[in-house]
């Protein structure tokens, strides 16, 4: 919430915060409310930067559910987007592109999609970490200034990341000598240990002796199982494969199949 009331007033903007935390609703619902109160809108209105394809993907699902509430139109564009969206693209392009730093730079030339790209008044870079400082965001620099000149004016440039460790560096990545806020939210962590060391009791010498283990083992077995029947998600960590593995088929006995485990 607190990124909110800068995006709203125009600011430029650097969003650091947890993954999980909702930063990218924080940054999108005040461009989308400003979007969806614009009247006749024009080309494209935001640029949404992502270094990765799979990002891609995520975040137009996510998109999907505000695009069918507020009316406006959402398309990705990348090297592999068939010759035929393309050129739909460049004939009635969307409200909100997203896009990669490469293709950004590809179809700067274009005829058609400068005249779209004039309007664009947001631009927003994810994870802009993965790219500040390397060959790629150089590239993303380059491509932002000749967005510049295409626009004639100045546009909204945001930027987004879980952890960064120098925040002005990066702020000065997105916009150069602009000025930029930069917003960094670290809610603070709670965290609670326990230490248990279960003794063996009647029972657990029964399943040791159905599971050919140690009852010690068997002890510590049957706590972890109550554990996990005790809580939604459980994170279960030992120090290597073999005795990750070696859990995972214990816990497939008749006694505990109830449940299903993923081992990572």
């Amino acid at each position: 919430m607190v990124a909110i009331p800068k995006i709203m007033s125009g600011k430029n903007v650097l969003l650091i915060a947890p993954t999980g935390s909702g930063k990218t609703e924080a940054v999108l619902l005040p461009i989308l409310d400003q979007l969806t109160k614009t009247e006749k809108r024009q080309g494209i209105s935001i640029i949404y930067i992502t270094p990765l394809r799979a990002l891609n993907r995520d975040l137009l699902k996510r998109l999907d559910f505000w695009r069918a509430k507020l009316g406006f139109t959402v398309e990705i564009r990348h090297g592999d987007t068939p010759q035929k969206e393309r050129r739909r693209q460049s004939i009635k392009p969307p409200d909100f592109l997203v896009t990669t730093p490469e293709t950004l730079q590809a179809i700067l030339p274009g005829k058609r999609m400068r005249t779209h790209l004039r309007h664009v008044r947001w631009v927003v870079i994810d994870e802009v970490h993965e790219i500040a400082g390397a060959r790629r965001g150089v590239q993303l620099t380059v491509g932002l200034e000749r967005l510049r000149k295409i626009t004639d004016r100045e546009f909204q440039r945001i930027g987004l990341s879980a952890a960064i460790g120098n925040p002005d560096e990066v702020a000065a990545f997105i916009a150069g000598a602009r000025p930029t806020e930069v917003i960094q939210v670290l809610p603070p962590k709670e965290a609670k240990y326990f230490v248990e060391f279960p003794h063996p009791t009647d029972e657990d010498n029964i399943v040791a002796q159905s599971l050919y283990t140690a009852p010690e083992a068997a002890a510590r077995l049957n706590r972890i199982w109550e554990l996990v029947e005790n809580h939604d998600s459980t994170l279960i960590f030992v120090n290597s494969r073999t005795n990750a593995e070696t859990l995972g088929s214990k816990f497939q006995s008749p006694r505990w199949k109830s449940r299903t485990f993923s081992f990572f």
